[in-house]
């Protein structure tokens, strides 16, 4: 077996895993989505995300495999994050808040129509949690009044939450 018919076969089963974790990731996304009751759109934002990482991994393990130096792609992938880095420096928190929104949709036990109280020293808020955003959560409070209040804030705060038995 000459060494081009080996590369397929290695790209071949690159783009094979590349479909599986895509449908594991699915799977898991939905699951999420179902069990903990939260909007479809936003497992469809979190999807897209997932799948642009599995991608970008993808096409690196791919150029790997036909060749690209290691060294020229590391410097290539160095220069790429590097200008992204600097062209998003004054959008540090947009990214800290896509972060934050993971976070939140996997490991957060708050949930859509959840009562919460955010604690805080100076004042507490307390409504009704009516979306679930990329960006911001909204509340929704007795007096009829809506608080968006950023995904990385909300992470960072404790958060007391009413149990309806």
């Amino acid at each position: 077996m000459d060494t081009t018919q080996l590369k397929i076969i290695e790209t071949i089963a690159v783009i094979l895993a590349f479909v599986f974790i895509l449908l594991a990731t699915t799977k898991l996304v939905n699951k999420t989505v179902s069990n903990n009751y939260l909007k479809k759109v936003r497992g469809k934002i979190i999807k897209k995300l997932i799948n642009l990482i599995n991608i970008i991994v993808c096409l690196i393990v791919i150029l790997i495999i036909w060749g690209v130096d290691q060294s020229e792609l590391a410097v290539f992938i160095g220069s790429l994050l590097t200008v992204l880095g600097i062209a998003l420096f004054a959008q540090w928190s947009i990214l800290s808040n896509i972060t934050s929104s993971i976070i939140i949709f996997f490991n957060h036990p708050v949930k859509l129509e959840d009562t919460i109280t955010i604690i805080d020293k100076d004042y507490e808020i307390e409504g009704r949690v009516s979306d679930i955003g990329v960006f911001f959560i909204i509340l929704k409070t007795k007096e009829g009044e809506q608080i968006t209040i950023p995904s990385n804030v909300f992470i960072q705060k404790m958060i007391k939450k009413k149990i309806n038995d």
